[in-house]
């Protein structure tokens, strides 16, 4: 937290913003340098920020956090939306007031992957508040290519969602086809933010059936899932050959049509193909803290399965579909189900801990520092 004489010392060309300094538990409000602004940059100071599940991995300093974040100092933070208050001299494709939101991959839009149409996995990227600056702060520089305005009359807290929002809608439409899940049925493994949004995305889209999985002792997320429109919410901890029976019997012995793996629990990749139905679709998108076995065999060889990795969201197909889906206002209402706690930044230690103790769903970041 800050003290009212940092307040009243704090000079225009600094900021506040959250810092990542040691490699250990935690982080520091401080006053740090204001972005300076390139040809081909826009500069947004942020209206709104939301804390992901990787933000909690890098403040408590895990394993994943250890092996993944090579540069520190780093302000972190990757969800937000701001305000649009400074843009260089090349930019023309948005405007000084626009409300805007980020796509945190900064590619270098020179390799292979970018000059063939795949930026969202282009060899060099970095993403924000991992690889370079985050978004925890006062004012956010990024590429002009990289902001992207809110739909219009949605409100900035839920603009903050509209980057895990994207990869929920990448992972329900990893070829931009709605009609790829119209009228199916769809076994979604995991139940946090993401894999919530993505049961709200299906329902939307017209699957004809949504099964979820997540632990018995989450009854937040059992609620809200049956919220986002769920039809079965099961126990993921019932076991695998419980749980694929349960599925199983919901499909007449069928099994899914679409599996998502949102949980990156290991028992949950086993389940997402156990369930799925021969030359059925997987999509994953859950991270593993270590390498994994799989019977490709059975899994994936013998099934005819169509298995999608997930990353990210495709630049920027991806933006345009979900756009699509949030004109749809039920889904912005529940949407808005899945922000449980909205709290000042500059106690953002409360919100890390309510996330790292389970008594949140996603929790939203005002701008007072």
């Amino acid at each position: 937290m800050i003290s009212s004489s940092n307040v009243a010392g704090k000079e225009q060309h600094s900021m506040y913003a959250v810092v990542k300094k040691r490699r250990a538990v935690g982080a520091e409000i401080e006053h740090v340098g204001k972005p300076e602004v390139g040809k081909g940059d826009v500069l947004l100071e942020m209206r709104h920020s939301s804390i992901c599940g990787t933000d909690v991995h890098i403040w408590y300093w895990n394993h994943w956090a250890e092996r993944r974040v090579k540069r520190l100092p780093i302000i972190i933070g990757h969800e937000f939306c701001g305000e649009v208050v400074e843009k260089g001299s090349a930019v023309d494709a948005i405007e000084i007031g626009d409300i805007a939101a980020a796509e945190t991959h900064i590619v270098d839009q020179e390799c292979y992957q970018c000059r063939t149409g795949r930026m969202h996995i282009c060899r060099n990227m970095r993403i924000l508040g991992v690889d370079t600056d985050g978004v925890f702060a006062e004012y956010i520089r990024i590429p002009a290519m990289n902001a992207r305005r809110l739909p219009k009359n949605l409100d900035p807290k839920l603009g903050s969602l509209l980057e895990p929002l994207g990869n929920a809608t990448f992972t329900v439409l990893p070829d931009e086809c709605a009609d790829d899940v119209r009228g199916r049925t769809v076994f979604v493994a995991g139940c946090g933010p993401i894999g919530l949004m993505a049961i709200a995305i299906l329902k939307v889209l017209g699957a004809r059936k949504v099964i979820a999985s997540e632990m018995a002792n989450e009854q937040a997320r059992f609620g809200l899932a049956k919220k986002m429109g769920a039809d079965l919410v099961l126990d993921a901890s019932m076991g695998n050959e419980k749980l694929t029976s349960a599925v199983l019997d919901e499909t007449d012995g069928d099994g899914v049509d679409i599996s998502l793996e949102m949980s990156g629990a290991p028992a949950a990749l086993r389940q997402v193909f156990e369930v799925l139905t021969p030359g059925g679709r997987a999509s994953i998108l859950g991270l593993y803290p270590d390498p994994l076995k799989v019977d490709v065999n059975n899994a994936i060889t013998f099934k005819s399965a169509v298995v999608y990795g997930i990353t990210g969201r495709k630049m920027f197909e991806t933006w345009d579909e979900m756009y699509k889906i949030l004109e749809n206002e039920d889904f912005r209402a529940k949407l808005s189900l899945i922000v449980s706690h909205t709290i000042p930044i500059r106690d953002i230690a409360t919100g890390m801990e309510l996330i790292h103790t389970k008594q949140s769903t996603k929790v939203s970041l005002t701008p007072e520092w």
